[in-house]
């Protein structure tokens, strides 16, 4: 599996200032006093089709922090920026720390892992200043082939706090899904590189499917 990538350049996104920051802090303060609630598990879903067999796909994967480049400005509206990770991810058990901007971080321990199909892991720890609204639990890759093409299925579970869940539900799924295609982007610029352009055939990245308990 990959942990880093060549990537083609693209122009800056705008960057976000200190004052923002301390601004997006306060809001996720005030979200959570004003909204808080019981926590709800969700599940929200990602899938793309890439014309490469699950071997090739297997070695592209990525966790989010590990993506070069900067995040979605949305992302990065919200969460501290990934920086880097530590540890490995290839054996079940395997402990990954995961360090963001201004002291975030995130612990991730492999639960599940069967080459070339799917990994699985559990958040141990979470530090990233918006545990009061969104808190994540669980996440997963499966790679199914069909035919020429592989299908990638990319799932992250979470704790939600705010209510009422028809207001905050939409725009937790757009945060998560923004998130999955960052990460299948960047997967589709390590296959390019792995196999070259004519290789990088990839169909739309669509949302799958969102569960609640």
């Amino acid at each position: 599996m990959a942990s880093d990538s060549n990537s083609s350049s693209v122009a800056e996104p705008v960057s976000i200032s200190k004052r923002s920051k301390t601004q997006i802090r306060a809001s996720h303060r005030l979200a959570s006093r004003i909204f808080g609630g019981s926590p709800r598990r969700e599940s929200v879903s990602t899938h793309v089709r890439m014309a490469a067999n699950p071997e090739t796909l297997w070695r592209c994967i990525q966790f989010y922090e590990e993506i070069p480049g900067k995040p979605p400005l949305l992302l990065r509206a919200l969460i501290p920026a990934p920086l880097r990770t530590q540890g490995e991810k290839t054996t079940e058990g395997s402990i990954v720390f995961c360090e963001y901007e201004r002291g975030g971080s995130l612990v991730k321990r492999i639960t599940a892992l069967k080459e070339p199909h799917f990994i699985e892991f559990e958040v141990l720890g979470q530090g990233l200043g918006i545990e009061r609204c969104v808190c994540a639990k669980e996440g997963s890759y499966r790679i199914y082939s069909n035919g020429r093409q592989s299908t990638i299925v990319l799932t992250t579970t979470y704790l939600a706090y705010l209510r009422p869940r028809w207001l905050w539900a939409p725009v937790e799924r757009l945060i998560a899904h923004q998130l999955h295609k960052h990460i299948l982007r960047g997967m589709v610029r390590t296959l390019a590189a792995v196999e070259g352009p004519s290789h990088n055939k990839v169909t739309s990245i669509r949302r799958t499917r969102t569960l609640e308990g």
